[in-house]
């Protein structure tokens, strides 16, 4: 398996993982914010690839001296082997060669089950609540 930089021909294996794995946004939504990703810092977003097929994906992005990092979904067939902890090593690396000083990462109320595994990565459940507005453009 290796962790590498994501190509446009991934797109579809992606948001394929996305869907199986729960995370999915409406198409549109998926590719405008990918593609505000990838011009902004195409370095941070990355893919898990075996054999030639992406296994796992992960996006990450940058603030001043703090990143973030959403969307980390790996393929239900491949979950459990380490994936998810690969790609996020690799965007931590990229992160510190950036100046990164925190990683924050944000998940659904409703998918508790992984804060187990970001808490075996060395992160730490916060006290904060986050709120959001929809804004018609």
């Amino acid at each position: 398996m290796k962790i590498r930089s994501f190509r446009l021909g991934d797109y579809a294996a992606i948001t394929e993982i996305w869907r199986i794995t729960g995370l999915e946004q409406k198409e549109a939504e998926s590719l405008d914010a990918l593609a505000k990703q990838l011009a902004w810092d195409s370095e941070l977003v990355m893919v898990a690839e075996q054999d030639e097929q992406v296994i796992g994906v992960i996006v990450g992005t940058i603030d001043g001296d703090r990143a973030y990092f959403y969307r980390l979904a790996v393929h239900p067939d491949y979950q459990k082997q380490g994936v998810g902890k690969k790609l996020v090593d690799a965007l931590e690396e990229r992160f510190r060669q950036k100046g990164v000083k925190n990683v924050f990462i944000m998940i659904n109320q409703d998918n508790r089950k992984v804060i187990p595994f970001y808490s075996s990565l060395g992160y730490h459940v916060q006290k904060y609540i986050t709120l959001s507005k929809k804004i018609s453009s």
